[in-house]
């Protein structure tokens, strides 16, 4: 699946969707494992945007489990904000899309 580029303004949109949302997958000790990228993909199939939260990982640790995951899942990542990050991944069949970019 090609992943298409988002827009300045796409992410704006995406993060201020995101605000709303609680965290739905929590990244510890362990960092990007299998079934965390199993259960990520698991979500973002379901729900397109989904917020991550990443516990007693530093700032350049967060980033390179982020990059990690958008690479392994395939997905965007939107943002980073704190311990939290953003991952989108569009649907296969535009007709089932939930976020209108």
């Amino acid at each position: 699946m090609e992943l298409p580029q988002l827009t300045g303004a796409q992410k704006t949109r995406l993060r201020g969707l995101g605000q709303t949302l609680e965290p739905s997958l929590k990244i510890g000790q362990a960092g990007v494992t299998h079934a965390v990228t199993r259960e990520l993909q698991r979500l973002l199939e379901a729900h397109e945007l989904v917020k991550v939260r990443f516990i007693g990982a530093d700032r350049d640790v967060r980033a390179t489990l982020a990059a990690t995951l958008a690479t392994e899942v395939p997905c965007l990542h939107a943002g980073s904000v704190g311990s939290t990050a953003l991952f989108y991944r569009p649907p296969d069949d535009p007709k089932r899309a939930q976020i209108s970019l």
